[in-house]
């Protein structure tokens, strides 16, 4: 049994996949106790159409003994199908999902590993993502509720504030009890606490699978903890559009919503997924009125108000993913 499996998916970010490996690579050869010998590599091509399978096939021939294994998925089923690949071919005693636009620090996988072997009911470990010059972002959050929906609708100093501890992100240097969730970008599973509760849940197209599968772990009696000497480098959008959208105040794609009227609905019903729309309405409301101060309104992203409802009347689904 191999001690860790990597997990990545590649769609149409063939350059990037491969530098992430490489990065993997090196994490393994080098880390502190965990040989090479005790990882191995699985690679989910999500039927990306553009020859990267192809040159991503032909990259790994050339390094017969290196622990890489490629998997094509029959569509592109998004990021939770794609991991759940990989997670059922492989027997590891944990899994890192890692985003194809990510690369490993030296010590990463041995400072995740050694924080999980520490502390038996941590269920998944964070590690710390960083730019290219060491700069931490925020990887660790607070629940989405109606009350973090009024925060971002509003998009206020004051607000903001005045509802702290219902502000979703916690900052580069969380408190170990205040985190409900973490970045999927670079976090380690515990295969324990999926054989418990299960896979990734590929209702979700992309987004608001990684705040789920953490809500989910955390009902079972498990814990999300933050390994800071676990660090990653995170090329923010590298692996698909939305943020690049949401900084522009474009409008998002429709499975953005979808996943988020899934995952309010899941974790508060209708009325949680009624509220959470609400209050963020309240917040555009509380925006706008800074009009009356003759001051700017904050933007939000395109179509917002009307957005929300994607999927209001039947919140399962559709998950409104490209191609479906």
């Amino acid at each position: 049994m191999s001690a860790v499996t990597i997990s990545i998916i590649n769609y149409r970010t063939c350059k990037m996949t491969i530098a992430c490996i490489e990065s993997v690579l090196a994490d393994l050869a080098g880390g502190d106790g965990w040989p090479s010998t005790a990882g191995e590599v699985i690679v989910v091509d999500n039927a990306s159409g553009d020859g990267s399978a192809e040159e991503l096939a032909r990259w790994i021939a050339a390094r017969p003994d290196a622990p890489i294994r490629l998997i094509r998925a029959e569509r592109n089923g998004g990021f939770s199908a794609g991991h759940n690949i990989a997670i059922a071919a492989s027997r590891s005693e944990y899994v890192l999902l890692l985003n194809s636009d990510a690369l490993l620090r030296t010590g990463c996988l041995s400072g995740l590993l050694a924080e999980a072997e520490a502390h038996p009911r941590i269920g998944l470990v964070g590690a710390r993502l960083e730019d290219e010059a060491g700069a931490p972002q925020t990887s660790c959050f607070r629940c989405h509720t109606a009350m973090s929906e009024l925060i971002r609708g509003a998009n206020s100093g004051l607000v903001t504030s005045a509802l702290r501890r219902w502000e979703v992100p916690l900052g580069p240097d969380p408190a170990p009890g205040d985190i409900d969730w973490a970045s999927f970008a670079c976090i380690l599973v515990r295969r324990a606490l999926i054989d418990r509760i299960g896979p990734l849940d590929e209702g979700y197209f992309l987004y608001f699978e990684d705040a789920e599968y953490c809500r989910r772990a955390r009902s079972d009696g498990w814990s999300v903890a933050y390994a800071p000497q676990a660090r990653a480098v995170h090329h923010r959008g590298g692996s698909g559009p939305v943020k690049a959208r949401a900084a522009a105040r474009e409008r998002l794609p429709a499975y953005y919503y979808a996943s988020r009227t899934r995952y309010f609905y899941q974790s508060g019903g209708r009325l949680g997924l009624l509220a959470a729309n609400l209050c963020w309405l309240a917040g555009r409301g509380i925006a706008h009125a800074r009009r009356l101060a003759g001051r700017s309104v904050p933007p939000a992203s395109e179509c917002e108000a009307r957005d929300l409802w994607i999927n209001a009347l039947s919140p399962p689904g559709p998950r409104r993913a490209p191609g479906e």
